[in-house]
């Protein structure tokens, strides 16, 4: 009975510790989000550099595909300039090493010469090194577009007015 005891005491502080190492986890990468909204904003190269990962690969929000080299390369050349970025409604999910970070973001600037304004909802991933060093892995940014109000959505009745519809996916 003693030895049980023992077991489920050290069971149960494994588990408070797992829970706490868990925790500061998702709030490192918080942070690490933080600094990458505001190395985007400043447009420092350097930071950007050392977040992403050699193998990054990030779907942009015109649904470009870009490598890490591609990725600093728009913003060293001010092909993307992001002059606002709010974040809301943050989510930070732990898989054993990897953190994938869903987002919304109010957003605010230029992508290849055209202005860029809206609300973003974007996924990002982030690995965790042996050294204990995160890095950016994947990166995906969809718009999220206004809802239609009730007088401009088609009735039956007006069904045979002419209208545009916007291509759907998935």
């Amino acid at each position: 009975m003693v030895l049980l005891t023992c077991f489920l005491a050290c069971a149960s502080a494994q588990q408070q510790q797992d829970k706490h190492r868990k925790h500061d986890a998702k709030k490192e990468v918080e942070t690490l989000e933080e600094k990458w909204r505001t190395a985007q904003l400043a447009g420092d190269i350097v930071t950007m550099d050392r977040m992403l990962a050699d193998d990054f690969i990030g779907v942009s929000m015109s649904g470009q595909v870009n490598t890490k080299a591609q990725q600093l390369d728009r913003i060293r050349s001010h092909r993307l300039m992001l002059t606002r970025i709010d974040l809301d409604d943050m989510k930070v999910k732990l898989v054993d090493s990897v953190a994938i970070v869903t987002c919304q973001a109010e957003v605010e600037g230029t992508s290849e010469g055209m202005p860029v304004k809206g609300k973003y909802r974007y996924t990002r991933i982030y690995q965790k090194l042996p050294s204990g060093e995160w890095k950016i892995t994947s990166f995906e940014a969809t718009h999220i577009r206004p809802s239609r109000s009730k007088e401009h959505r088609e009735t039956p009745a007006s069904s045979s007015r002419t209208s545009i519809q916007e291509p759907r996916f998935g």
